[in-house]
């Protein structure tokens, strides 16, 4: 029992160092002007980003889905896709001040809003409705503005491993996006609960998920959550695309599209297979169109362990 709780406290003590090591850029970057850590912060990540391990994946990763393009086209995209990660983790220290979309006034800042009409009609109209976006652009803007026009959703979010930075992450989003529901065993049950109540839920859907439904993306095999795919067959509800495009000069755009249309089988019923392959569609859809805005250090497709083989 004595050696055990000495491990426990040596891997509590390796994480809570960890945790004020990552928190210390962060701390660092709040003594800038927010545009001035921005782009320090995708500076950074683009000159070490190449050098880690996931590098490797990412460009692996890019090939595959991009077997037409050029080497140098995919190191561009790459670089890209590694500053987004910098100015990830400094939007989060500046996120106060970088969301200044006021639905009252509706004058674009830096923050514009796209689908503003189907905004205010879920808002005056509640009913149980499911929002879906991706890796894209700084998704964790979405919640933000939905709470921004008074909807009432509820976030499922996968907390990072390590536990203190989880309880910081945790109380960052809960002050500024509402009800957040984090993602284990349970969760699916929860957000089924929000939906019976008339409320609404937003998932990430392109997530690594090795149990699941056989899909494609980028026309490769891939496992795909049928978490979404099932609470529409249960609740009939209706299903709404999201996403943050990231415009020059540090600006942002979040679009919320209309409401999808449900794939259907021939008794009516919803088509699950159908409808994780229309989520998959649709970030593709987002993916191509901004490539470089994507997180494709993500091991969607699985293939990390071969690439240590």
């Amino acid at each position: 029992m004595l050696l055990t709780r000495l491990v426990l406290a040596a891997r509590n003590a390796r994480q809570w160092l960890l945790a004020q090591i990552a928190f210390l850029p962060l701390q660092v970057l709040k003594l800038l002007p927010a545009d001035a850590a921005l782009n320090f912060a995708d500076r950074f990540a683009r000159f070490v980003g190449p050098k880690t391990s996931r590098h490797k994946l990412m460009s692996t990763n890019l090939r595959n889905a991009f077997p037409n393009k050029s080497e140098p086209e995919l190191l561009d995209i790459a670089m890209e896709s590694w500053g987004g990660m910098g100015r990830m983790a400094a939007e989060y220290v500046f996120l106060d001040k970088l969301f200044d979309f006021d639905p009252e006034q509706g004058k674009p800042g830096r923050v514009e809003v796209s689908g503003i009409p189907l905004f205010v009609e879920l808002r005056d109209n509640p009913r149980p409705f499911i929002v879906f976006t991706a890796h894209s652009g700084n998704f964790e803007m979405l919640p933000v503005a939905g709470a921004a026009f008074g909807l009432d959703v509820t976030v499922l979010f996968r907390p990072p491993n390590n536990p203190y930075i989880a309880q910081k992450v945790f109380e960052f989003r809960r002050a500024r996006m509402g009800n957040l529901v984090p993602s284990h065993a349970g969760s699916s049950f929860t957000l089924a609960r929000q939906l019976e109540r008339g409320k609404a839920v937003g998932v990430l859907v392109d997530q690594k998920f090795n149990k699941g439904l056989s899909t494609s993306f980028f026309g490769q095999d891939v496992k795909t959550n049928p978490l979404v795919a099932k609470l529409v067959r249960q609740f009939d509800c209706d299903v709404y695309p999201a996403r943050c495009i990231r415009l020059p000069g540090n600006r942002y755009r979040l679009e919320l599209e209309p409401a999808i249309e449900v794939p259907r089988r021939a008794d009516g019923g919803v088509d699950v297979q159908g409808m994780a392959q229309l989520l998959n569609n649709t970030v593709e859809r987002w993916v191509r169109e901004y490539p470089g805005q994507w997180l494709w250090y993500h091991d969607r497709w699985n293939i990390k362990r071969q690439l240590k083989d």
